[in-house]
């Protein structure tokens, strides 16, 4: 018995054409490994496309690649990710699977209360599944939830969510796997992370989805699933392309163009997805004064496959402010309200609360995507906050 783990591709996620291509072309490496490997099917836990609404262009190429699972008539079962999910429940994956492409395994009945998962059978195997949704709202839900009972079966539950197992003591929304329903394997994504322990598994991205994934993970990967006695995961990277992160340090953007391009002259960039991360408070110059037209030709010159750019890290110097504080303990809220006093809007009550929830730091060992989605979840909780 032998299965294909995937998870969050995000076909069409990427507005650099070079990149979006290469996801692309990630995606159809592992359904051809999937196919060499003589799999009995392919699972895809969530976000095949990163919006429930892709290109035409990309529903093209999505289905010449399902064409190549259907012509070796090896099934493939899926569930909807928090960014193919919609809350009226129509999406593209509709039309997979109406095509005969895929079928989604997510199938309940509501009994006392209860959310009761029917399985999927195919041969030896049992499939439940539960789509992910915005905002982690699957998670109270999963924490309500009871599967059949199949005897005899290889109990698979296909989810797009955060496990606590994974997340560890990082502070975001998660469910334990003893909240579940007992499975012989958890074939989980959502969270752009390789993680394997024991029979809980998240395939990883099969591609990074931004320019700090590309940084922290390089390639993309998915599992292949053994199962004879006992469950053997085995891990499968995809390396198409070679990253190279450059990290530069600025103070002046008047002479930042000569010095960067010299700093890339250092490297071997041919073929390979050139990554630039700026840092630096500028005490000249503005950030417009950095021709970086000038270096993406020098960048294409040398053959790069694709040049991406990051400027996050270039602050400025700031401004010298007078104010008369006369509680030093209140230093921030009195340039606040100097500031306000200025610029009204309906939106000042959330001005303070709203810094508070940016000024959150990443924890030690937790990755960008995990630090990004708690970050965006204390700013959603400002957000909604409502005045008595």
């Amino acid at each position: 018995m032998k299965f294909a783990h995937l998870g969050d591709c995000h076909l069409g996620g990427w507005r650099f054409p070079e990149l979006q291509e290469l996801n692309m072309k990630s995606f159809s490496t592992a359904i051809d490994m999937s196919i060499k490997e003589k799999v009995d099917m392919v699972l895809i836990a969530g976000d095949l496309f990163d919006s429930a609404y892709p290109s035409i262009e990309i529903l093209k190429k999505t289905f010449s690649e399902f064409r190549k699972l259907n012509n070796s008539e090896i099934p493939c079962f899926i569930v909807a990710g928090s960014h193919d999910y919609s809350v009226s429940g129509k999406t593209f994956l509709d039309v997979l699977e109406h095509a005969g492409f895929c079928k989604n395994v997510y199938n309940f009945e509501d009994k006392n209360g209860k959310i009761f998962l029917q399985p999927t059978i195919y041969k030896n195997y049992a499939i439940y599944g539960y789509p992910g949704k915005k905002s982690s709202l699957e998670i109270p839900e999963l924490k309500n939830i009871e599967i059949q009972d199949s005897p005899g079966f290889l109990k698979i539950f296909m989810l797009h969510t955060s496990i606590k197992e994974a997340v560890g003591t990082l502070p975001i929304e998660s469910i334990k796997i003893s909240e579940l329903p007992k499975a012989d394997y958890y074939a989980l994504g959502h969270l752009h992370i390789d993680f394997c322990k024991d029979n809980v598994v998240y395939s990883g991205p099969i591609f990074p989805n931004n320019f700090e994934e590309l940084e922290e993970l390089n390639y993309g990967q998915f599992y292949i699933v053994d199962y004879s006695d006992i469950i053997r995961p085995v891990k499968k990277p995809i390396r198409l392309k070679e990253v190279l992160s450059v990290q530069i340090q600025i103070d002046n953007t008047l002479t930042a163009t000569e010095k960067i391009i010299s700093e890339l002259r250092n490297y071997l960039i041919e073929d390979k997805i050139v990554l630039l991360k700026l840092k630096g408070k500028l005490s000249q110059g503005k950030i417009s004064d950095i021709n970086f037209d000038e270096i993406e030709k020098f960048v294409k010159n040398q053959k790069a496959y694709v040049f991406v750019k990051n400027i996050s890290g270039l602050s400025v110097e700031d401004s010298k402010m007078y104010i008369e504080v006369k509680d030093m303990h209140k230093v921030e809220e009195t340039m606040i309200e100097e500031i306000l006093k200025e610029k009204s809007s309906k939106f000042n009550n959330y001005l303070s609360m709203m810094l508070k929830s940016l000024n959150i730091e990443k924890q030690e060992g937790e990755t960008n995507q995990v630090f990004q989605e708690r970050l965006i979840d204390e700013m959603k909780k400002t957000l909604n906050f409502k005045e008595d």
